[in-house]
């Protein structure tokens, strides 16, 4: 049927994007007829997936973190490239809205329930705080109206607009990545410039090189270059290190095609397929392509000020650490087993494998035949491995760190989000409800096996965790697809380790009165600043 559904024209099309027919053909079939859903087995908890360390257990983490990164082994890896439009969603929802947005009504609406509204008073009543209010000062002072005065006048739909609007900071749509977050004595400070800061302080090498991957869009590459451009010998001479960075796009090879509601391919006005970013899952070939040995993945907008980076910086090192432990085990075992494929080395790769790497050994494997052992044991331990910080649940949105069941019946630690699960299932929901953990997307990821050689991302993919959901287009409905998740089905077959870290290292930025929290502004005089790091 799907060769049916595919013209002349869309196989040239689909070529000209770099993506395979047969990858198409298999996203229009998945659209149609979806793979099961995610099967929950129970959250895990500390004890049970969720490793706790202790105080010996992170000063050995922390030790073996010191060597690695005086090797050069870690790379700061940072999706970056989406808007930040979602951010100002309700300021954009007041500014487009008929009604001139005046604090009077304003406050009427807030009174009456209306919770952009509320967001917006409290957005005007905390412009003093912002680190980008000098920048919108300027802007408004260009447009000869000042900034304070339409405060006091309640002239707030003149204040979004030199916030929001092209020709004034375009802040909705800017990448979160070029937004100013933090005020400091010597001025504002982006989020970029924050994750520039963070990395020399855990990813710095012993010729005090600092490297960073970031994923832009092709349309902010030069803005991100050119804020790389002028900070960076003022942060280099302050840090005392050397940036390499580099930038990278999602490919349109990852682009994925979308359905109508009867199942036939979505075309556009003009007859062609519509292709659609794939998701932050297609950014596994970004990060394969970095040439990491060891890689840090962390959201661009989880960031905090110089005050509070203690906590970030202290628990970076120790995961990092962690992972680099772990894995010189998992070399060690697969050197062994290369050199002594006796039942006994079989054994111990297994129970390496239960007791460190959470992958519980199949009653199956556990009857086989020596060979079957022996390969069970290599497949599991030549895998990408990544362990993960996971903090307490505070009301805070992120996928769930559960215990899931797999097409063979394994059972394996997998981060989960909601749309992975099945509506309709009240038990399934109910144990997604029962998660007292949430990913903070905290990863350090090994990417190399034990011979130094990348490993083949692709590989360990499972395929049938896509995000298939509702969209819009052209006033039309039609199902989208997303790739499995970077940090979801992306690396479902990966070896995973999940570890307990404070909430003080999750400090998100989804809205922008998440500016005004006190983990995002300067410290107040005369507060004990001793979290903080050297600046």
């Amino acid at each position: 049927m799907a060769e049916e559904l595919l013209h002349d024209d869309d196989l040239r099309r689909i070529g000209d994007r770099g993506l395979a027919i047969e990858d198409v053909r298999r996203q229009l079939a998945v659209l149609r007829s979806p793979p099961p859903c995610t099967r929950l087995l129970r959250a895990c908890t500390p004890g049970d997936g969720i490793r706790v360390l202790s105080s010996s257990a992170v000063e050995a983490a922390l030790a073996t973190h010191v060597t690695a990164a005086a090797a050069g082994r870690f790379l700061c890896f940072v999706p970056a490239s989406g808007a930040a439009t979602r951010m100002f969603r309700a300021l954009l929802a007041v500014l487009e809205g008929e009604t001139p947005a005046t604090r009077a009504h304003l406050e009427q609406r807030a009174s009456a329930g209306d919770k952009d509204a509320r967001e917006v008073l409290e957005f005007a009543d905390g412009l003093p705080r912002f680190a980008f209010t000098p920048a919108l000062r300027d802007v408004m002072r260009q447009r000869r109206a000042d900034l304070d005065g339409c405060a006091r006048a309640g002239e707030i739909a003149s204040i979004l607009a030199a916030l929001l609007d092209r020709e004034g900071l375009d802040y909705a749509a800017l990448p979160k990545g070029l937004l100013a977050f933090h005020r400091y004595a010597d001025g504002a400070r982006t989020a970029f410039e924050e994750h520039l800061v963070d990395a020399a302080h855990y990813a710095r090498d012993g010729a005090r090189h600092v490297r960073l991957h970031l994923t832009v869009s092709e349309q902010h590459l030069a803005g991100f270059a050119g804020l790389l451009s002028t900070v960076r010998a003022s942060l280099e001479a302050r840090l005392d290190a050397r940036f390499e960075v580099g930038f990278s796009h999602q490919a349109p090879s990852t682009d994925t095609v979308a359905v109508d509601l009867a199942g036939a391919p979505f075309r556009d006005g003009d007859g062609h397929l519509l292709f659609r970013p794939g998701g932050h899952g297609a950014l596994l070939d970004n990060l394969a392509g970095s040439g990491a040995d060891l890689a840090y993945v962390k959201n661009i907008d989880n960031v905090v000020p110089d005050h509070l980076k203690g906590p970030v910086v202290h628990w970076k090192k120790v995961l990092g650490g962690l992972l680099v432990d772990l894995q010189d085990r998992v070399f060690a075992a697969l050197r062994r087993l290369e050199e002594d494929a006796s039942a006994a080395a079989v054994d111990a790769a297994l129970e390496l494998l239960e007791l460190e790497l959470d992958t519980p050994t199949p009653a199956g494997i556990r009857a086989a035949a020596p060979a079957e052992r022996l390969a069970h044991a290599r497949a599991k331990l030549v895998r990408p491995l990544r362990v993960c910080g996971m903090v307490r649940c505070e009301g805070d949105p992120g996928g769930g760190p559960f215990w899931v069941q797999g097409a063979t019946g394994d059972a394996s630690p997998q981060i989960v989000e909601t749309a992975q699960i099945d509506p309709d299932d009240a038990g399934q929901a109910a144990l997604l409800g029962s998660s007292t953990r949430f990913n903070p997307v905290d990863l350090v990821c090994g990417l190399r096996d034990h011979r130094g050689q990348p490993i083949d991302l692709a590989r360990h993919v499972d395929r049938d965790a896509v995000f298939i959901s509702e969209k819009s287009s052209g006033g039309r409905k039609l199902r989208a697809l997303e790739r499995p998740g970077l940090w979801n089905g992306s690396m479902a077959d990966w070896s995973t380790v999940f570890v307990e870290v404070p909430t003080a290292t999750f400090n998100p930025v989804k809205t922008v009165n998440d500016l005004l929290a006190p983990q995002h502004q300067p410290p107040v005089e005369g507060e004990v600043t001793a979290r903080g790091v050297p600046g």
